[in-house]
């Protein structure tokens, strides 16, 4: 707080931590708050409450016809019981338009078989996901950083920058189309005859999660790159010529020496890819077409949108949250980084 205010003066630092403040508070803490609550409680409601009703009314309108034929004593009798039924339909419809309300972990505990091999499935394909884009990008980054010329570097970076001036969507729809039964790669092994349009022949990419993989990592490596190319960027070069001067391999060299530096750079990219994976809904939704299975995004989608069960759909969400939490715990201790660290 002191650096800033030397650095900013008192009047921009307080501009400073007010939307800090006003972003933590209604973009993170809030939401979260709100979606936590949702979570927790249910509506106690009365599935035969509506039939017992229904029947109630059947039975004022029989006695109420009765009514009209009886006299004396026993017309009172019946008005009597009228009366009573009558107070006995306001009171269930009562309990129906104000059901009771009951805090509890239901809506986390009643989660089927099936939605849990989902949300399980989900969690794993987007480790996957995270370890390839690791994978694809670190060499990239690196070339980048320490191998490529500045007007290369400057060339790759804008290479790498320019498809996302496009909407995701549209980027997504590009892959749609090339893996598609009729798509690009098809169609190319169509003319090398390896497959027969007319005879449905085809390689069904998007009925295996692969074409999912492939969308994913190319949708989000920009958040794998450019944390390890600022990292790698500011490594000493003389290292990597020391390394190389005292005999070690190209391997050795990325184990011992670049990887460490890189660690902050390569948790934050980890930690980005996964929780942008683990909780994509339309590249999943687009790529696969329903046909291989659903995501565990794709399921809160419908807790909300479709079943109109809101507090299930909290319940699922914020279990996403708490992964997402976990997964970042487990890199900071895996890279032996802390948030100070990742924040650089």
């Amino acid at each position: 707080m002191n650096e800033l205010i030397r650095s900013y003066g008192k009047g921009l630092t307080t501009v400073f931590v007010t939307l800090t403040a006003f972003w933590l508070l209604i973009l993170i803490i809030l939401p979260q708050a709100f979606m936590l609550e949702h979570s927790l409680w249910i509506i106690d409601r009365d599935d035969q409450l509506g039939m017992k009703i229904d029947r109630a009314y059947s039975d004022l309108g029989l006695m109420e016809y009765d009514l009209t034929s009886k006299e004396g004593d026993e017309k009172v009798a019946l008005q009597e019981e009228v009366d009573g039924l009558k107070a006995t339909i306001a009171e269930l419809e009562a309990q129906e338009t104000d059901p009771p309300t009951v805090y509890g972990l239901q809506n986390y505990t009643k989660m089927s078989s099936l939605h849990f091999t989902i949300f399980v499935k989900s969690i794993v394909y987007a480790l996957m996901v995270t370890v390839l884009a690791l994978i694809v990008c670190y060499p990239i980054a690196f070339t980048i950083a320490k191998l490529a010329t500045p007007q290369r570097a400057a060339l790759l970076l804008l290479g790498l920058i320019i498809p996302y001036a496009i909407n995701e969507l549209l980027r997504v729809y590009a892959w749609l189309m090339i893996l598609d039964y009729q798509g690009v790669v098809n169609s190319f092994l169509a003319w090398l005859g390896l497959v027969n349009f007319e005879s449905k022949s085809w390689v069904p990419f998007l009925e295996y999660s692969g074409s999912v993989f492939v969308a994913l990592i190319y949708a989000y490596v920009l958040f794998m790159i450019f944390p390890i190319y600022n990292t790698v960027d500011t490594l000493d070069k003389n290292q990597l010529e020391a390394s190389r001067d005292l005999g070690a391999s190209t391997f050795r060299t990325h184990w011992r020496v670049v990887i460490p530096h890189a660690k902050p750079g390569i948790a934050v990219g980890c930690i980005m890819t996964f929780m942008l994976s683990v909780g994509s809904y339309s590249v999943p939704q687009i790529m696969t077409r329903g046909k291989s299975g659903d995501w565990f995004s794709q399921l809160i989608y419908r807790q909300f949108f479709e079943s109109q069960n809101w507090n299930v759909g909290a319940a699922y969400s914020f279990s996403l949250v708490l992964v997402c939490l976990a997964f970042i715990l487990i890199m900071m201790k895996v890279f032996k980084v802390g948030i100070r660290d990742i924040a650089k």
